[in-house]
């Protein structure tokens, strides 16, 4: 069974992107045990004077969960055509460090629009050298009107991109070995 850190980019409690990783999360149960982080609003802000010396305990586990992970999925909406600044904050504790380097990686924006968001992240996550491919990301425009209050999709081209998105990410991981 292959590791998978989840890592939520969304502040809200009952987001859509937390109903989207419990989906995920059942989809790919047999191949994947996954550990969701949605705590990116206890992180301390990013201080480059701490990133590489009295680095902050709560950073060392978020980047030991990162180390010790298979792969990462990071499943997240867009803030006004960005990303979130809590997301980003979390990354920018990892850009002195290797942990992304070569790391299997998937991306999910799912929100209104997404677009610019979802571009900036994959930049992002290209800077700091994480391994993903076209198929190892996912723009899902329009989410709440694709996923009803109880988590479930109710969208077929949805439900069929999320299981697209799953195997490939699934076959990056396993290109890994």
């Amino acid at each position: 069974m292959k590791q998978i850190l989840i890592i939520n980019g969304s502040a809200s409690e009952n987001s859509s992107n937390q109903k989207l990783i419990d989906c995920f999360a059942e989809l790919t149960k047999d191949f994947f045990s996954s550990m969701v982080f949605n705590d990116l609003k206890t992180l301390p802000h990013f201080n480059p004077d701490l990133s590489t010396d009295n680095i902050p305990a709560i950073i060392l586990d978020f980047r030991k969960s990162i180390e010790e992970a298979d792969a990462v999925l990071i499943c997240t909406p867009e803030y006004i055509f960005s990303v979130p600044s809590g997301l980003k904050n979390a990354i920018e504790w990892c850009v002195s460090t290797t942990i992304f380097s070569d790391k299997p990686l998937g991306i999910i924006t799912a929100s209104a629009s997404g677009e610019k968001g979802h571009e900036e992240l994959q930049l992002i996550m290209r800077t700091v050298m994480a391994n993903f491919t076209h198929d190892t990301t996912l723009l899902i425009q329009g989410i709440k009107g694709k996923i009803n209050q109880q988590g479930v999709i109710t969208d077929d081209k949805t439900k069929n991109d999320l299981t697209k998105f799953a195997a490939a990410l699934k076959e990056l991981v396993n290109e890994k070995r």
